[in-house]
């Protein structure tokens, strides 16, 4: 047993958790997600024309990546779909195939090799993806957060 007393407790803020987050400035609107993506905001045709603003931007200064995320997943997603039952479906017939043909140790090799691996193979191949996207998302994020801390400090700085 130690004779030293536990360390004190750091101070209490002056305003409750609750008052603080509904304490805003003028003009300023709370973001529960505070992700640092702006919020889409207006008429269709504008986030569309703002879309396609962005995708012939030659400066590169917009950056559609996090508008796309989703849907590179989603794709993604729908092609390690196909593949797997391509794979899974075509492994089971060629392994019928081969157990009809009088193989049947091979055919009974090629089935469990098919049950095992095709879906071993579409997880890792899904989680790849995730992180890929995410990685890119994250980069764009940090680039976009580093344009405005940019842009921030020139405004300061005047």
């Amino acid at each position: 047993m130690s004779d030293q007393a536990p360390p004190p407790l750091p101070p209490l803020p002056r305003t409750p958790a609750s008052e603080a987050a509904r304490a805003t400035t003028p003009g300023q609107t709370l973001d529960p997600d505070d992700t640092g993506v702006p919020t889409l905001t207006g008429d269709v045709d504008d986030i569309g024309r703002g879309f396609l603003a962005a995708l012939f931007d030659l400066s590169f200064k917009t950056f559609i990546t996090r508008r796309l995320a989703s849907v590179f997943y989603l794709a993604g997603l729908i092609v390690i779909a196909i593949g797997f039952i391509v794979y899974f479906v075509g492994g089971i017939w060629r392994s019928i195939a081969f157990m009809l043909a009088s193989n049947i140790g091979a055919g009974i090799a090629l089935l469990i090799a098919t049950l095992i691996i095709v879906p071993l193979v579409t997880f890792i191949s899904i989680v790849v993806l995730r992180f890929v996207i995410e990685s890119v998302v994250a980069l764009i994020a940090v680039a976009e957060n580093t344009q405005q801390t940019a842009k921030n400090t020139d405004r300061t700085a005047r």
